[in-house]
């Protein structure tokens, strides 16, 4: 299933809530998340988790995975919790508008 275009930073500052992640992870928790339904290509993630760190809106440090590789970890910061709630919200709201259209 392809992604409507902006879902991915917002799937992806969700995923950041609850804890700091690699790439991944995150790509990981999404598809576990969806049952299977939804994957994200590790171009794409890499571009948003990119885009979102030069907003702001996550940091990252280096640390080592599970498997003992080292890997950038991504946390989501003040600004991109801010960030996540305002797209929450007009997500919810375009969702909510779709549905009474298609109900």
């Amino acid at each position: 299933m392809e992604l409507l275009k902006g879902t991915l930073d917002v799937l992806i500052l969700r995923t950041l809530e609850r804890e700091a992640m690699h790439g991944y992870g995150v790509s990981r928790w999404i598809r576990e998340r969806t049952g299977g339904n939804l994957s994200v290509e590790d171009a794409a993630l890499y571009q948003a988790l990119h885009r979102l760190e030069r907003r702001g809106w996550v940091a990252a440090d280096w640390g080592l995975s599970e498997n003992n590789r080292r890997a950038k970890y991504y946390r989501l910061t003040d600004r991109g919790r801010k960030q996540l709630e305002r797209d929450l919200d007009a997500w919810h709201a375009y969702v909510d508008a779709v549905a009474r259209v298609l109900g």
